[in-house]
């Protein structure tokens, strides 16, 4: 069996997906070939990339080598002015390449400027046209090969998220004209809530044999004929390594756990999607973790969980994994323990990312948070006194704002500015399955059949156009979160911010 990680998503680590699904086949008995088909067609694109005629192009031309060999390694992460022209300069190349298929091409996205991820009779139409694909070049001779090589009567790809749909359906399209015998599964988080969607109604089926739902690894060995027995295998990366991601040194993604153990938050896709929550043992979490360093030789751990629970950080603290780490956490007790946060810094965190939403407390508890920001100010003043770099995730515009909810969100960022390293800004998405779409007058979002959003009209007349409207003329506006903002690594946003944390290259 063949599990592709189709273009395209941010070229910074291998697909975690890929080493846990290629893991549990294994160990069953089913071997699988693992591609990152993301940054193979990336560099087959910086490869190709042709001259143009202004003044940045042919810098960014000329600099390419030079670019891609600086992200791999650590001087670069010291100046973010170098850095930011870096991959601005690789982008470019992107861009130009991009324009000539009429796509927004970028180092995260891959946004097709005449189809839509959202219809399926785009997807249908870039399956039966794939040979205008951008990447077509590439994954035509990969795909030869590989099949050619492995006679595979399976091949999966891991679909999560929008940017990677038409590539998906592209290779999907080649596969299916050239070898129609071979079957087709979809998977990953983008198929996972089209099918979490009571009105979803199979448009593909031409195309794709079965898809997967959730956590892959039982239901793919169920499509595969294989009763599961071994309920959890350390993921595998040595398919991966060898890849050239745009990163100083390999980052080792890992998981501790699967869904979210609060699941309360009103909107959350975990919620609304109903995903089971399952955690894995902190001892078993050191233990794989020492052997995934012995086999990668990682200079960071990427912890891809909803939320590191409170047990597998302080398992942290007590046996360290010796290489630096990251991760999302919730703000909540042991946080508030100065002590704590000072061993989490001695283990080896970095950053935490926190989903603090509102800087308002009415706004937090009517989306059910469940954090306080009398906590949430002891929390932030901790991690910054034991040098651990925060990134702090902001919502705004969901039922329960208004203008001066929003306006208190920007006065908390203000006074606790000096303990935040960087802001990621959101307009809220009403989730297409969410429950609370029965309260409000809703609308189609996007035009199309496999659209994951509603729009809705604010109950308050706090809509998307007075929401952008307020970050880009008073919000962004603020010379505190000026600052903080223009601390963000274009692109690559939170998967590269550690590494300007000194915490990463000191150790």
């Amino acid at each position: 069996m063949l599990i592709i990680h189709p273009p395209l998503t941010k070229p910074c680590e291998p697909p975690a997906a890929l080493a846990y699904l290629s893991a549990m086949l294994d160990a069953h008995g089913h071997p699988c070939t693992v591609i990152d088909m993301n940054i193979e067609g990336l560099h087959f694109l910086f490869d190709t990339a042709k001259p143009a005629d202004d003044t940045w192009s042919r810098r960014a031309l000329k600099g390419k080598g030079k670019n891609l060999s600086a992200l791999d390694s650590s001087e670069i992460y010291s100046n973010i002015d170098r850095y930011k022209r870096a991959v601005s300069d690789l982008n470019r190349l992107l861009e130009n390449s991009g324009n000539k298929f009429d796509l927004q091409l970028s180092l995260g996205n891959y946004v097709d400027r005449g189809k839509s991820p959202l219809k399926s009779s785009d997807l249908k139409l870039a399956a039966q046209q794939c040979e205008e694909n951008i990447f077509y070049p590439y994954f035509k001779k990969r795909l030869l090969e590989l099949i050619n090589l492995h006679q595979p009567a399976n091949i999966g790809f891991s679909l999560n998220y929008l940017s990677q749909a038409l590539c998906t359906f592209s290779m999907i399209g080649f596969i299916s004209s050239r070898y129609p015998k071979i079957k087709i599964i979809l998977g990953g988080g983008l198929i996972t809530t089209w099918l979490s969607n009571p009105d979803w109604r199979n448009p593909f089926p031409d195309l794709v044999d079965s898809y997967v739902s959730g956590k892959g690894e039982e239901p793919l060995l169920k499509l595969l004929g294989i009763s599961k027995t071994i309920e959890y295998v350390k993921p595998s990366y040595s398919e991966l390594l060898q890849n050239e991601y745009l990163s100083p040194g390999f980052i080792l993604p890992y998981t501790t756990s699967s869904g979210c153990f609060w699941k309360k938050c009103n909107f959350c896709p975990e919620k609304t999607e109903d995903s089971p929550y399952s955690h894995i043992l902190p001892a078993i979490t050191v233990h794989d973790l020492k052997m995934l360093i012995r086999e990668t030789s990682p200079s960071l751990i990427h912890f891809l969980d909803n939320a590191i629970s409170p047990g597998s950080l302080k398992a942290l603290t007590m046996d360290p994994p010796g290489v630096p780490w990251y991760g999302f956490a919730r703000i909540e007790p042991p946080l508030n323990d100065k002590q704590f946060c000072i061993s989490l810094k001695n283990s080896g965190c970095s950053m935490l990312k926190l989903g603090l939403e509102s800087g308002n407390q009415n706004v937090l508890d009517r989306m059910n948070k469940g954090i306080d920001l009398g906590l949430v100010s002891e929390v932030l003043e901790n991690l910054h006194a034991a040098g651990i770099a925060t990134y702090v995730y902001l919502l705004f515009g969901t039922p329960a704002e208004t203008w001066t909810e929003a306006q208190q969100t920007l006065s908390f960022i203000e006074r606790h500015h000096r303990f935040i390293s960087f802001l990621n800004l959101a307009i809220f998405n009403l989730p297409i399955c969410s429950v609370e779409t029965s309260l409000l007058e809703i609308s189609d979002f996007y035009d199309g059949d496999l659209s994951i959003y509603r729009n809705f009209i604010h109950p308050n007349g706090w809509n998307r156009r007075e929401v952008r409207h307020f970050l880009d003329t008073t919000f962004k506006r603020s010379q505190e979160i000026a600052a903080i903002l223009k601390n963000d690594p274009p692109f690559f946003t939170s998967n590269h911010a550690p590494f300007f944390s000194t915490t990463v290259f000191k150790n």
